[in-house]
């Protein structure tokens, strides 16, 4: 069987340079999500604590180990500490409850899902409201959070840190600050929102960036986004017998960024991951850069509206 190739991490790690996204999959559809995308050759597999699948996430990982498909080491698994565990106190607890979500011994990849803090209320209050319906913002620090996930790495718990909808700024000053260096910054990017800016400043500073929402979230009916639909990328497609998703998935990964396409779909999951077998050329690639509007699927409009300081998406990288 044919897996995606690897990077190496800052800290000697490797991480597949595609992945499965479960973001809203849920019950048993997550699981056969999962289970399928193993079966076709992903190990890298993507989820959060705000997704509330990590249960059929871990259970389709340990079926796959019973069953002799992979081992444990096998399987490079990210998840994320959501902005209502921000406070230092409250983050080795929700980290070993995702851990026993799981039914595993240790996560690959933990993530901060945002710079941003939310109000704490209880576990399962994800998106804290108060009476006028205005989300429950908080000032924490994202370094004090992050120097108590550096804690997670020295107690075994997580092999890798890193952060998630930070801009260049935040980086570095996690950078400047830290014990433990972040591996990897997830963050929106497709060819509306190429990155190109930030993954250069974070290659620079050797961390790995991953790209979720690389498709876009398609609609057929209105034909959106472009770079699905256009007559240019559907005729880049049929030169190598491949669809437009697939052009867009090689056209990120030459970039250097790590897509995380999300998909319950079995034909469209084994679809996904079959982008190794081709390159684009530079007139082809050049095409896909036109895309670049600078678009947002996930523009976290909720927290840009409250002008909060950890805002990050208020400059341009």
């Amino acid at each position: 069987m044919k897996l995606a190739p690897t990077v190496k991490l800052n800290n000697g790690y490797e991480m597949p340079v595609l992945g499965l996204g479960t973001y809203n999959s849920k019950d048993n559809e997550g699981e056969a999500a999962v289970k399928h995308a193993i079966d076709v050759g992903y190990r890298h597999i993507d989820t959060a604590y705000l997704y509330q699948n990590e249960a059929e996430v871990g259970k389709a990982i340990r079926d796959k180990i019973a069953e002799g498909v992979v081992k444990r080491e096998d399987i490079f698994l990210v998840t994320k500490l959501w902005n209502v565990f921000h406070d230092p106190e409250l983050v080795e607890g929700i980290c070993r409850k995702q851990l026993s979500n799981f039914g595993l011994d240790y996560i690959d990849l933990y993530l901060m899902h945002m710079p941003v803090g939310y109000k704490y209320v209880d576990d399962n209050t994800l998106l804290p409201k108060n009476e006028d319906d205005v989300l429950q913002l908080t000032d924490v620090d994202y370094l004090d959070t992050y120097k108590a996930m550096e804690k997670l790495v020295k107690l075994g718990l997580v092999r890798s840190i890193g952060v998630s909808n930070f801009n260049s700024e935040q980086l570095a000053r996690v950078l400047a600050n830290c014990e433990i260096k972040p591996v990897n910054n997830q963050v929106e990017c497709s060819p509306t929102l190429n990155q190109k800016a930030l993954t250069a400043f974070c290659k620079k500073n050797d961390i790995t960036l991953t790209g979720y929402t690389p498709l876009g979230k398609p609609k057929p009916d209105i034909k959106k986004p472009d770079y699905i639909y256009s007559p240019e990328v559907a005729v880049i497609a049929k030169k190598y017998n491949k669809t437009a998703p697939q052009v867009v998935l090689r056209y990120l990964v030459g970039l250097g960024v790590i897509p995380i396409p999300k998909s319950s779909n079995t034909n469209r999951i084994s679809e996904n991951f079959d982008i190794f077998d081709f390159e684009l050329t530079t007139e082809e690639v050049a095409v896909l850069d036109g895309y670049n509007t600078g678009e947002r699927v996930a523009s976290l409009n909720l927290i840009k509206d409250q002008n909060h300081k950890y805002f990050p998406f208020s400059i341009e990288f």
